[in-house]
């Protein structure tokens, strides 16, 4: 069927809804990639074997990132007159007693996550609660997602469909407003209206460098040219980070409808998706995705009956790092190879096949829909003075609440951390966390109380970047962490630009002479002033922002940079160099666990008799500290 008016898509919308809220039991299964590596998969063929062999009336189906990755394999459950349940750590082992309880009409409490008593459609600026009435005594003491550290401090745009939809259900995201934003573009506005509405929002670029993307397309309108293209940024490279693959792997549709607006706006009748090979689930979703759209007429010609032709192409990105620079990934596309090139010309004016183009990253494309739905205006009125709307985040590291998360610009570094993150596990201290990926920044823990947004984090020697955050704790040196991540960008440099490639070698070179004990003086000086060549010097963004990392940590972590070289220590004790091993003779139990693991027959002694370590032997691979329950190997 194609959609050619307002009532074919309120027609779909109504086909949505019957799938989103169906009379029978329905059980989703978070099978984003971060479920399905945590048994996600087996969960759902366990779900669908057993309420098939029970002839137990179910629905199984499957749903994108519900965003707590730390609890996955995620698990809701919606029934009729019922709070939406969720269900963490499910395996296929406990899927008969989950069975069981629904159909008695039980929760299976001890793996309950949380509750939602209401669903929020944030295109359309509506909610539609679960039940009518009196909540059911058996669910009244669950907490529900407002009171979970986890969620409460979260606002839900670009994710807003991610966990809700079964994305290769097109119809479940129109029945959340979806495409009805395109419908009101095509029929109602102007495409300069398009634009000021975006530019009203004060939506910036998600893809890192923050750029007012109502001012972009404004751009690419402007010039002139009868053919003009608009690209979506799916090349997330950064270690780490996951945002722009769970948004395309839970609700492609959402990255269409911006792209189909954007397009628009701008006057492009073709598209293209550069995705990295990396990511072979979200690729599927979106081929799928496009699929459909071109069979309900949202994508080819004659859009919704308007007369507006565009189309979009999916093309495969190897992997590289640099890709992820626009101008690099539009060389790439054409068929060549990924290296950045000199700007201006800027692709707005000047991009693929020299032609205008418009780039915006997953992220930014998957905000378009709601900004038009819900208008500039509302948009505008979240988020921070320049920093407008939401930033969707996925943190990881050293922190409780792994996972996939999505907050107002503006909210501090220590409500991430403490309070959505859940803090630090085993009560340690928090140290430092990692903002914009590997070419950002590490923020001390006297930064904690840091708005996040662009200016803040830019003042603070730190980029957003695309929106990976490590958290690190006080088991972390700061010197190695340096170390790694300018060995990532010595690796991912395409070596065009001698600042970059020799610049990131001898860097990286420095830092291992002084982490494994052959520092010396000068050699932060002699870092400090690579790094402003290179970050002056250096062609693309790669190559100017590498050396975030190194000066940031010299910048707040200049006492351990010290200790390296003047006293050959490693205060976090990790730089194998530079640290002992002993055995505590009071602490030792004499248990022959350590003398077990050890590789190289470094520790000896009877059992129930304090044991002895030759250093000479050993080589600080650590496997005795991680066996030894009485805490008796001390690493100084």
């Amino acid at each position: 069927m194609r959609i050619q008016s307002l009532k074919n898509l309120e027609g779909m919308k109504k086909k949505g809804l019957r799938s989103l809220y169906p009379d029978e039991t329905k059980v989703m299964v978070g099978m984003a990639t971060c479920g399905l590596a945590t048994g996600a998969k087996e969960v759902f063929e366990a779900l669908k074997k057993e309420a098939e062999k029970r002839k137990q009336k179910i629905l199984v189906t499957k749903t994108g990132c519900i965003g707590f990755c730390s609890r996955e394999p995620l698990v809701d459950v919606v029934q009729k007159e019922r709070p939406r349940i969720t269900y963490g750590e499910v395996d296929a082992k406990k899927v008969p007693g989950l069975l069981d309880d629904l159909s008695e009409g039980k929760v299976s409490k001890e793996w309950v996550v949380g509750k939602m008593t209401e669903d929020e459609c944030l295109a359309e600026g509506s909610k539609r609660r679960y039940f009518e009435g009196e909540e059911p005594e058996e669910t009244r003491e669950i907490p529900s997602y407002d009171e979970l550290s986890f969620y409460k401090k979260q606002k839900k745009i670009a994710t807003r469909n991610c966990g809700f939809i079964d994305p290769e259900s097109i119809e479940e995201y129109i029945a959340r407003g979806g495409y009805f934003s395109l419908h009101k573009v095509l029929t109602d506005m102007e495409p300069e209206q398009v634009i000021g509405d975006i530019k009203k929002s004060g939506l910036r670029g998600r893809g890192g460098a923050g750029f007012p993307t109502g001012l972009k397309w404004e751009i690419s309108r402007k010039s002139r040219s009868g053919t003009k293209y608009i690209v979506c940024n799916a090349d997330e490279g950064d270690p780490g980070a996951y945002m722009d693959r769970s948004i395309l792997e839970g609700d492609p549709h959402t990255v269409l409808e911006g792209m189909i607006i954007g397009a628009y706006a701008i006057g492009a009748s073709e598209g293209y998706i550069y995705c990295r090979t990396e990511y072979p689930l979200a690729i599927e979703e979106l081929s799928i995705a496009i699929k459909k759209a071109r069979e309900y007429g949202l994508l080819g010609k004659n859009i919704m009956g308007s007369g507006m032709d565009f189309d979009i192409k999916i093309s495969e990105g190897a992997g590289a790092f640099v890709c992820g620079e626009e101008t690099a990934l539009m060389a790439s596309i054409e068929g060549k190879t990924g290296e950045p090139r000199m700007r201006p010309p800027f692709p707005s004016e000047s991009g693929l096949w020299g032609k205008p183009t418009n780039i915006n990253n997953v992220e930014t494309w998957a905000n378009v829909p709601v900004i038009i739905g819900r208008g500039g205006d509302w948009y505008s009125k979240i988020g921070t003075k320049e920093s407008k709307g939401t930033k969707v985040f996925s943190i990881v590291g050293k922190i409780n609440n792994t996972g996939l998360v999505e907050v107002p610009m503006g909210i501090t570094l220590k409500e991430l951390v403490e309070d959505v993150g859940g803090g630090i596990p085993n009560n340690r201290e928090f140290k430092a966390v990692q903002t914009g990926g590997p070419s950002g920044g590490c923020i001390p823990k006297s930064l904690l109380q840091l708005p996040v947004d662009y200016e803040e984090l830019a003042k603070a020697g730190s980029i957003m970047g695309s929106g990976g955050l490590i958290v690190m704790d006080d088991e972390t040196c700061m010197v190695d962490v340096a170390k790694y991540f300018i060995g990532f960008l010595e690796d991912e440099s395409c070596g065009k630009c001698l600042s970059c490639r020799e610049g990131t070698e001898r860097m990286r070179e420095i830092l291992e002479d002084i982490t494994e004990g052959r520092g010396k003086e000068g050699d932060i000086e002699l870092l400090e002033s690579l790094a402003a060549v290179v970050k002056d010097v250096s062609l693309c963004g790669l190559g100017s922002t590498a050396p975030n990392p190194v000066l940031s940590t010299i910048q707040y972590f200049r006492d351990e940079y010290e200790a390296h070289i003047k006293e050959k220590r490693c205060p976090a004790r990790v730089c194998r160099a530079l640290v002992q091993y002993r055995i505590d003779p009071e602490a030792c139990t004499g248990c022959r666990a350590c003398l077990t693991v050890c590789p190289e027959g470094a520790i000896t002694g009877e059992r129930k008799k304090a044991h002895v370590l030759d250093r000479k032997k050993c080589i600080k691979c650590g496997a005795c500290v991680e066996v030894c329950k009485p805490d008796a190997i001390i690493v100084e």
